[in-house]
């Protein structure tokens, strides 16, 4: 495989596929629905499948309207930060010391080879997990199988038992697994401490595979 687009066009011959995208235009056509259409695929758009050195496997698009736009945990910059992502920040500042900054758009870690995927790519307003069984499971374990075969040492940030249990057919030994709780503040405060920026910098060095710029700067 080449690209993402190749890798989307092949998946739109099959027949979970199709089946899929009929319940999610049905979706947006009788509701709010979230991502926006355009961007239900701009974690590809914005992480070029060449370009692929760590994923993020997050579970549901943000609800509310304005939010989600195709990246896990990221929001567009005019956006209040969400409790989940204050929490990142927090971490990372203590990782690596790096400060927050004042919106939580992280399209800039997406340019440096950070996929931020979602298990779910769409979401009725204000309804978790809505789409949940739609289909979008069988759609994720094809992304991830790609991920699992890809050819170059890539990092996997697994937080929480979602995530985990998403990732359980990543076994290609030259991947690196970081698993640890969710960072959101309902999960406790396990996720402070785990330093998976460092990590995942060392790991990306190590492999000779060039480390992520952390610091957010657009």
């Amino acid at each position: 495989m080449k690209n993402w687009n190749e890798f989307l066009e092949e998946e739109k011959k099959e027949e979970y596929f199709i089946k899929l995208m009929e319940k999610v235009d049905e979706a947006y056509k009788n509701g709010n629905v979230f991502p926006p259409k355009e961007e239900m695929f701009s974690c590809f758009d914005l992480c070029s499948y060449d370009n692929v050195k760590v994923v993020i496997i997050g579970q549901d698009p943000y609800h509310r309207a304005g939010q989600a736009h195709g990246l896990s945990f990221s929001v567009k910059p005019a956006i209040k930060i969400p409790p989940s992502l204050k929490n990142i920040y927090k971490e990372l500042k203590t990782d690596l010391n790096i400060d927050s900054p004042n919106h939580g758009y992280l399209a800039s870690w997406a340019k440096q080879g950070v996929l931020m995927m979602n298990t779910s790519w769409t979401v009725n307003e204000g309804k978790a997990g809505s789409h949940k069984k739609f289909g979008w499971t069988k759609f994720t374990q094809r992304v991830l199988n790609v991920l699992n075969e890809y050819d170059q040492p890539l990092v996997f940030l697994l937080w929480g038992n979602h995530a985990i249990e998403a990732a359980n057919g990543i076994n290609n030994p030259k991947h690196l697994l970081l698993k640890s709780p969710h960072p959101s503040p309902l999960a406790g405060g396990g996720f402070f401490g785990t330093k998976p920026f460092s990590k995942a910098n060392e790991f990306l060095e190590k492999e000779s595979r060039g480390s992520i710029d952390w610091k957010i700067t657009e």
